[in-house]
């Protein structure tokens, strides 16, 4: 019976499971959406039991298809980071999960930085800020507006470790996750006992932080009956998603940079060793392998401010996708391709849900900037793709600080998908841009890779990162580079020239 690794993806919209042989190899895949809840402006929640429901149902699917030919080594898990869920003594979810994207927290944030001494301070016991959406936020913001419910946390876990938990009655992290929730000192990869005395948050609330590749516990029994699993399967600690999915594209050296369009948007790259983060701009995590870092800057709405755009403005291209087996978004994409490049001077900023890097503000709104009556639909569906990009290449010029340049350049997301998408990439980075095999599967690849690594299937990271070949490139147009080299330029003064704007409207939400 051949051998094959199972990965889970815990996304924003949706779970993606996969099955990968011994060769990297994808055998068959199965995917759910669910429900996102917005209970107030800038709220955003997810039940935990809808991934549950969606991790059995996608699973099980993969087990059908399979027809029980294949013998599952390992699991590996991925999943959004940032969140919070809060388990009682008996294991049950306390209330919804409040998800990366939720901004409820900038005051407790703000907390943060007075009972610890200031940035500088943090900066040392964390080597990052926290963010407004961070889970340490959130774990002050439940104490501080739901005590009753914060009595009854005994345990915080992210998403993906929630799943973890149901599939094997261990309540676990791991070091790449843990490091998103800005309690957690990624230079020593453990959680900041300094940080949560000052916090006054007790250390039983934050789980034992696993290697990526280490085994944290077994498929249990009832999971077994369940879903079809084997008991006794280890799953490993897997990784957050910003971070695995960009060791499942191979980055696994410092000085190849990747970009994932997702949800939202990120660039990044290994590190050999945990770089001091000026002013703590970028982030610097924890990576899949023990003896390597990550670093990342986040732009919180990209393929998210794309989707938003399909629901808001985009009811004909939906119908039609329906009606023809389309991909909507492929119509989206050939609608845009008809506008020149540099969209006759329209702009897009894509803080469609604050912004984090370069400069974090979660007051920071959208806004499409130089519309004139020449412009159509064609233009405005352009400028957001380019605008999104522009923040992505924005955040790059963080790097430039920690001494860390580009050798190479990949991608990898749902906007990998997209050859136009891909070329603007390419044209506004001036670069030549690769994506590489299975890069549009998101975390639950890397998290297939992680496990075959703690399984056995490959020595290192670095090893199974080996088998994962190239499947497109783009070079960049020379007749476009320095129309998008003007307007990245004016780009980059858009959020402090609005920066007065956005503080006035948020107190209108």
């Amino acid at each position: 019976m051949p051998n094959c690794l199972l990965g889970i993806d815990i996304g924003t919209s949706g779970l993606k499971s996969l099955l990968v042989d011994e060769q990297g190899k994808i055998l068959f895949s199965a995917y759910r959406e669910y429900d996102l809840s917005s209970p107030h402006p800038g709220w955003y929640e997810q039940d935990p039991e809808d991934w549950w429901q969606a991790a059995v149902e996608a699973v099980q699917e993969l087990l059908f298809r399979a027809g029980g030919g294949l013998d599952i080594l390992a699991v590996g898990l991925s999943g959004q980071m940032h969140g919070m869920v809060g388990l009682d003594v008996n294991g049950k979810v306390v209330r919804p999960c409040m998800i990366w994207a939720d901004l409820r927290n900038s005051a407790e944030c703000e907390q943060v930085y007075e009972q610890v001494g200031g940035l500088e301070e943090l900066l040392r016991l964390t080597n990052n800020r926290m963010l407004t959406g961070y889970t340490g936020g959130k774990v002050l913001w439940v104490r501080n507006h739901e005590p009753h419910v914060y009595g009854q946390m005994v345990t915080i876990l992210n998403p993906k470790d929630y799943i973890r938990y149901r599939l094997t009655g261990v309540r676990a992290t791991d070091v790449s996750d843990a490091s998103g929730t800005g309690l957690f000192d990624v230079r020593k990869r453990a959680w900041s006992k300094t940080l949560l005395k000052a916090l006054d948050l007790p250390e039983r609330l934050f789980p034992h932080a696993f290697e990526s590749c280490e085994v944290s516990g077994m498929i249990s029994d009832e999971v077994s009956r369940i879903i079809g699993l084997k008991a006794g399967i280890p799953v490993m600690g897997g990784g957050g998603d910003a971070v695995i999915q960009t060791t499942g594209t191979g980055l696994v050296k410092e000085g190849v940079f990747a970009t994932t369009i997702g949800t939202g948007g990120i660039v990044s790259t290994a590190l050999d060793h945990p770089y001091d983060n000026p002013e703590g701009r970028l982030q610097v995590f924890c990576n899949n392998m023990p003896d390597k870092w990550h670093s990342m800057g986040v732009t919180l709405s990209a393929g998210g401010a794309l989707r938003w755009y399909r629901d808001a403005f985009a009811a004909q291209e939906k119908e039609i996708a329906r009606l023809t087996g389309h991909d909507v978004y492929d119509l989206l994409m050939a609608e845009a391709a008809a506008s020149p490049a540099g969209s006759e001077g329209l702009l897009f900023l894509p803080h469609l849900l604050g912004a984090r890097c370069p400069e974090p503000d979660p007051n920071a709104r959208g806004a499409y900037v130089g519309l004139t009556i020449r412009h159509d639909r064609r233009h405005l569906l352009r400028a957001l793709v380019e605008g999104i990009t522009f923040s992505l290449k924005d955040m790059t010029c963080l790097y430039e600080k920690m001494g860390v340049l580009p050798d190479e350049l990949r991608t990898s997301g749902g906007g990998s998908r997209s050859p136009f998408w891909r070329q603007i990439q390419a044209d506004v980075f001036n670069r030549t841009i690769h994506t590489m095999y299975a890069a549009a599967e998101g975390g639950a690849y890397g998290a297939a890779l992680a496990a075959g690594v703690g399984a056995g299937v490959w020595p290192d990271m670095e090893a199974a990162a080996g088998c994962i070949p190239v499947e497109t490139t783009e070079a960049p147009d020379p007749s476009v580079v320095p129309v998008y080299e003007k307007l990245f330029q004016l780009y980059q003064r858009l959020h402090h020239a609005l920066q007065e704007t956005f503080d006035g409207l948020a107190g209108m939400d």
